[in-house]
């Protein structure tokens, strides 16, 4: 994504860290040296008053004084001399024994630069830092080394001594410079160790808000199966529970809205069909119970009449009877069926059901039909596809066409059930071996009592009233069915809404 959270995160925290490191290293070039300096000054200080406190009290010449200010001198990294005037006045051609020296290799240049302090002859100063009544403090140039310094010289106040310190500015620059490139270093591999480190916290923190974002899409689509499954105690574990309540409160209304909208439907068909409907129920009633009714009448006035007095007569003449009024008997339920589809009295349950278990259940419950067909019957779908219609209803369709399938079977003696999805609908198909259907006859098939094949239908105690209640329950739920013929067999299919 463009505009993706962890990228935004990423870019914000790592761009924070940089800003910060590149703003110390600015503030580390600029000021870093004038701290050091501003220290050096105080560690001079510092030196000053215990010397100038030793003098006082007129123990700067014993062993531990001496151990301390050379202690002094070595952690600072300073050079002294502090020599008394009465030394420098009476000294003559004699050697100048000083009240305290450093030990380093320098200590000559140390001492004519006391002596140049002195006597005026010192014109290299740069910079003066500080300056009192008894010292000051400058930046300094060797003109030989040309190494700058930082010294502090002056008197210890009224005891009578002179003395010179100086710390080389050399040590502290590259100290500096020292700490830059340490920065610099250091900076980038905490550079590269934030954006590892930025980029797993944030994808960490972005996988359940990318989660919630896939479910609001589900959620658009109507597919309420999708749920929120990372859970946690925190803002976002809240709302992912929160979607998933909205998610099963929107399935419970969208199915009430479905209902109810089916009703409204179902109410404003109802009164313009109603009287067509009931003439024509009554006509196709009259025409299909002729037959059967003409022959339960003869077979009747036979026995009656005793037209065979053979008990084997007898016995066919009362099966007849009785196997022309189970059909009648059957007839009349799918009529009745068929009646209060067709005049909407059936109350119909809109719910969001797996159209592959109820399949499966309606192939099992149908296995000794199957079997005594000497057919087998195939279902190979095992994912679940949710669907929206009336359970039962949908049931009576799946279980018309796969009775129908059973019965016409023929050549292969193969029956096979499978789906067809598409993004917003599912297509149920039902296949059997046989021969094609005579496409003169494919329109009339979902008409009440019309047989392509009369002697066969009869044969099995069909009616013709199967397809016509496959037909009712179809366009109660507003969809498409069908029927298509193969060089092998016939393929009679329904859709069902899946959002």
């Amino acid at each position: 994504m463009k505009h993706s959270l962890k990228k935004q995160m990423i870019v914000v925290f790592v761009g924070l860290i940089f800003f910060v490191l590149v703003s110390v290293f600015i503030v580390n070039s600029s000021f870093l040296e004038k701290y050091y300096v501003a220290n050096k000054q105080t560690e001079l200080t510092a030196m000053y008053s215990c010397m100038e406190k030793a003098i006082e009290e007129e123990n700067i010449s014993t062993d531990d004084m001496q151990a301390q200010l050379s202690h002094m001198s070595e952690k600072a990294n300073i050079s002294a001399i502090v020599v008394s005037i009465e030394e420098l006045t009476d000294s003559q051609d004699n050697a100048i024994t000083p009240a305290f020296i450093t030990a380093r290799e320098d200590n000559n240049k140390l001492f004519m630069q006391l002596l140049g302090y002195i006597y005026g002859k010192n014109q290299d100063k740069t910079e003066i830092l500080e300056s009192t009544d008894a010292y000051e403090i400058q930046e300094t140039m060797d003109p030989g080394s040309k190494t700058k310094y930082i010294e502090m010289w002056g008197t210890m106040s009224d005891s009578g001594y002179y003395f010179v310190m100086r710390s080389p500015l050399e040590s502290i620059q590259e100290s500096a410079k020292l700490a830059n490139r340490f920065l610099i270093y250091v900076g980038s591999v905490a550079v590269l160790f934030s954006i590892l480190a930025v980029w797993y916290f944030a994808q960490k923190i972005t996988r359940p808000i990318l989660e919630l974002v896939a479910l609001s899409q589900r959620m658009a689509g109507l597919d309420f199966e999708a749920k929120y499954a990372s859970g946690g105690v925190d803002e976002i574990g809240i709302l992912g529970s929160n979607f998933n309540s909205m998610s099963e409160s929107l399935e419970t209304a969208i199915s009430e809205l479905k209902s109810v909208n089916h009703e409204l439907q179902k109410d404003l068909e109802k009164k313009n069909k109603l009287e067509a409907m009931r003439t024509e129920f009554l006509g196709n009633v009259s025409h299909e119970l002729k037959t059967p009714i003409a022959l339960i009448q003869g077979y009747a006035e036979g026995l009656k009449e005793g037209v065979n007095d053979d008990p084997e007569s007898r016995e066919f003449y009362c099966d007849v009877i009785m196997d022309e009024a189970s059909k009648m008997n059957q007839m009349v339920k799918n009529l009745l069926t068929l009646n209060q589809l067709e005049f909407g009295e059936d109350d119909t349950q809109f719910a969001r059901f797996d159209i592959t278990t109820l399949i499966n259940g309606v192939i099992q419950s149908l296995d000794i039909m199957i079997k005594q067909a000497e057919a087998t019957a195939a279902f190979v779908e095992c994912e679940p596809t949710y669907v929206w219609a009336d359970e039962f209803k949908t049931e009576q369709v799946i279980r018309n066409y796969l009775t129908n399938a059973i019965h016409h079977t023929d050549n292969e003696k193969r029956i096979e059930v499978h789906l067809e999805k598409s993004e917003n609908h599912v297509r149920v198909c039902v296949f059997n071996s046989g021969m094609p259907i005579p496409e003169e006859d494919i329109p009339k098939l979902w008409d009440k009592f019309y047989k392509v094949d009369k002697a066969h239908t009869r044969e099995y105690g069909g009616n013709g009233i199967g397809l016509s209640i496959v037909k009712a329950i179809m366009e109660s739920f507003h969809q498409q069915y069908g029927v298509k013929n193969f060089d092998n067999g016939v393929e009679f299919w329904f859709e069902l809404d899946t959002k």
